[in-house]
């Protein structure tokens, strides 16, 4: 009997589709155009740069055909800047702003390639930065700093989406612009949880309500007699 699926995406599939995004690779070694679902790669010829999907780019890596360039937004000091705007603001650090003219929905935009925005994070932020420390440290600048300013930027982060979870008690509600795949993923839990909740307990205030009205309802009807009763024998 199969196990009933968690509903959304979970942590591996969300990475999986992260590998579709888009990176630049530098050649080590001349390759010709390959035919992909997707549309035909560009031919690699080093020592210039060229975009090609992350599954191949790292699947290129492992055989040492060819080096990753890291985003700008992955440099150490870009992702201070975007920590200094995330501790300083309530409210999650804008995405990086659509091309002019696309056909590619959000998450697989060319935001992690070496021409993407220095200040902000993509969708795939997440995902893109582990795999890249996982599978190509060395084509990092310091990946130990790297590591350190992610985890602190995904504690801030994470942080924000409780506190505005914590809101809808209130009657509030939570903004997601500019949170990605991995971080929706992640709190899906926790945000259906409390929903449920609070769903369960507005129930239960609502069945209180009514039992509550029904019983000052009886009770106003026998009120209502007993004085009936009492100026009918003051007629008498």
């Amino acid at each position: 009997m199969a196990l009933p699926l968690p509903p959304g995406l979970v942590p591996a599939e969300i990475a999986f589709l992260c590998e579709m995004e888009t990176v630049t690779v530098i050649p080590r070694q001349r390759l010709e155009r390959l035919e992909l679902l997707g549309g035909p790669t560009p031919p690699l010829q080093p020592p210039h740069r060229s975009p090609l999907p992350l599954w191949l780019a790292l699947l290129l890596k492992r055989q040492r055909r060819a080096n990753i360039l890291p985003p700008p937004w992955l440099h150490p000091s870009s992702l201070e800047t975007i920590l200094k705007a995330e501790t300083e603001s309530k409210s999650f650090s804008d995405p990086p702003p659509l091309p002019p003219s696309t056909i590619a929905s959000p998450p697989f935009l060319p935001s992690s390639t070496a021409t993407a925005p220095r200040d902000a994070l993509p969708y795939h932020w997440l995902e893109m930065g582990e795999i890249l420390l996982e599978s190509a440290p060395d084509d990092l600048v310091d990946p130990d700093a790297v590591r350190r300013l992610m985890r602190d930027l995904r504690e801030v982060r994470m942080a924000k989406m409780r506190a505005g979870v914590a809101e809808l008690g209130g009657g509030g509600g939570v903004s997601l612009t500019g949170v990605g795949g991995m971080e929706v993923g992640e709190g899906r839990g926790f945000v259906t949880g409390v929903v449920d909740g609070l769903r369960k307990l507005g129930a239960s205030k609502e069945q209180t309500r009514r039992e509550r009205e029904a019983e000052e309802r009886e009770n106003g009807y026998e009120r209502g007699g007993a004085d009936d009763g009492d100026n009918d024998e003051m007629v008498l």
